[in-house]
């Protein structure tokens, strides 16, 4: 007589590594599916760029394509690992979306982690398009990989935690209006599309923001070839900062 074999559940959670990638990879389709994410991602940078590069030469700015290519892909980048995922978050939590990944194994940190993975993959068709709108305008970089690399990672984490801060502490309204003022004023005043050094002696101050660091890594990766190591180790700090304040605040509801 053949024994027939019984089948038991094995009940358990995924490994963490799974489970943070299959949560970046939806994270990274609905933000793709998003017109609006798309407008604060892509056009608007876009906008700035040739805005930029066009109204210096009108003005006879010293500025040129070379200086707000990289300065507008630190915008990027700040726009869609801070404002849009502040927002998206914002809504997730008034709609209980993040209450129910509340009852899964998901933790915190693995939130975060999978947010970030997924705002890194989106940050790939950012750079495409932006650096092809600077090549079309005569850009011509002297690029070091290392530090773009580094500056474009440590940047996301930085804003990606201090989004996910603001998100998780205020209400859906209240996180849409900080996020977007947020980014005017650091678009307007911190540091990200223009060099510290056009703001004069607050250009001291502006550096040490998540902003200043980011644009000022970007610039030197992309137009010195070589790799900011203080702007990245503010960058870095920031990071380490909001990720901690993030765990610690973070309510799913």
């Amino acid at each position: 007589m053949t024994r027939v074999g019984t089948f038991s559940p094995a009940p358990g959670a995924a490994p963490i590594l799974r489970q943070v990638t299959t949560q970046a990879s939806m994270e990274a389709r609905l933000m793709l599916r998003n017109g609006e994410q798309l407008l604060l991602a892509v056009v608007i940078p876009v906008i700035v760029l040739i805005g930029g590069v066009r109204g210096a030469d009108r003005v006879n700015l010293s500025y040129g394509v070379d200086t707000f290519t990289p300065g507008v892909l630190a915008l990027a980048v700040m726009s869609t690992s801070f404002t849009s995922l502040a927002i998206a978050t914002g809504f997730e939590r008034r709609y209980g979306v993040i209450k129910r990944l509340g009852t899964s194994p998901l933790s915190r940190t693995g939130l975060l982690l999978g947010k970030v993975l997924a705002l890194l993959l989106v940050e790939v068709l950012q750079v495409a398009v932006i650096s092809s709108v600077g090549f079309a305008l005569g850009w011509d970089p002297d690029a070091d990989v290392l530090g773009l690399l580094l500056a474009v990672t440590l940047g996301t984490a930085a804003f990606a935690a201090l989004g996910l801060l603001v998100a998780g502490s205020l209400r859906a309204e209240a996180t849409l209006a900080a996020a977007n003022l947020i980014y005017l004023l650091l678009l307007a005043g911190g540091a990200v599309v223009l060099p510290v050094s056009a703001y004069g002696s607050f250009g001291d101050v502006v550096g040490y923001l998540p902003s200043g660091a980011l644009g000022e890594a970007m610039r030197t990766a992309l137009s010195d070839a070589a790799v900011a190591g203080r702007d990245l180790l503010v960058l870095a700090a920031w990071a380490v900062i909001g990720a901690i304040a993030t765990a610690r605040t973070f309510t799913w509801e």
